[in-house]
């Protein structure tokens, strides 16, 4: 439905219309009309949705804080989960990964060639040389936020350490990128340029995703585009930003037994970061790390 000038804006403001978000919706056609993937107004959050994801992040920051002050050699990848899901209960989240699509668990840990999505288990423990990715979510008030971070096991070799640290590095590069009125594919190149700089490759398959109202929304937020491709980007949008960058080739599989896990094909470590970003007027805020 078309809003008139002097109707309420939809974003909820009490403002009318032309004193709003008119010019913004119509700097967005303007992108539209030439051609360009724009945002619809269900991906841009507004200032009481940010302000309630902004808490939701607040947990989730803090419950992957408590893991960092926790994680230990000779830990089960189930101990973290248990870590995760009491702390996250405990701050009055819930962990958004539980169930989701019938995962198992509370959290996601993936060790060494593990890509993402490794279901923690009593059998799997972390050993002096492992990194392991994990993935905290959570839901409080309704309200999602995502984030995850790499951690170094003991006696980690240095190729592994230089692994994680330039994933890290990748995502610094895509930051500088990430500013209203730019396109998604101008971060995905930096992030592909970077990581290729340094001899790694970037899985294509999976990417970052909008997330706020919900676990998992549009835009797919891919790390391998081009400059001047994929959506545009404008205050209010709230996405992920999580390259999964591989020491050898980019090829992937499945674990066809628990339909979950999946690994590098050709064995080497993965390692992966992710961050929550939110547009603003003039930059980028990072929610949840």
């Amino acid at each position: 439905m078309k809003l008139g000038r002097n109707d309420a804006c939809w974003c909820g403001s009490g403002k009318k219309y032309k004193n709003c978000h008119a010019d913004f919706d119509e700097r967005i056609q303007d992108y539209k009309r030439q051609g360009h993937i724009v945002p619809d107004h269900s991906i841009i959050k507004n200032k009481a949705q940010i302000e309630a994801i902004r808490e939701s992040a607040k947990i989730n920051v803090a419950v992957l804080d408590y893991v960092a002050e926790n994680i230990r050699e000779g830990m089960t990848t189930e101990e973290i989960n248990q870590l995760v899901d009491s702390k996250t209960r405990e701050l009055g989240g819930i962990p958004a990964p539980l169930g989701y699509e019938g995962f198992p668990k509370s959290v996601c840990t993936s060790i060494n060639e593990q890509v993402c999505h490794g279901i923690p288990s009593e059998h799997d423990v972390l050993k002096d040389g492992d990194i392991v990715n994990v993935d905290v979510s959570t839901i409080y008030n309704g309200y999602y936020s995502d984030s995850s971070r790499m951690f170094c096991i003991g006696n980690v070799s240095e190729e592994k350490m230089t692994l994680v640290r330039e994933t890290k590095n990748a995502i610094e590069a895509g930051l500088k990128e990430v500013k209203p009125w730019g396109f998604l594919g101008d971060m995905g190149q930096a992030v592909n340029d970077y990581a290729k700089a340094h001899g790694y490759t970037v899985v294509e398959e999976l990417g970052g995703h909008g997330v706020g109202i919900h676990f998992h929304e549009e835009p797919f937020v891919s790390h391998v585009t081009k400059r001047g491709e994929e959506m545009l980007m404008v205050p209010g949008m709230i996405f992920t930003i999580e390259p999964m960058i591989n020491m050898g080739k980019r090829d992937i599989f499945i674990d066809e037994k628990n339909g979950w896990t999946i690994y590098t094909e050709d064995g080497k470590p993965s390692a992966q970061w992710e961050v929550m970003v939110l547009i603003t007027e003039d930059g980028y805020e990072i929610l949840s790390w």
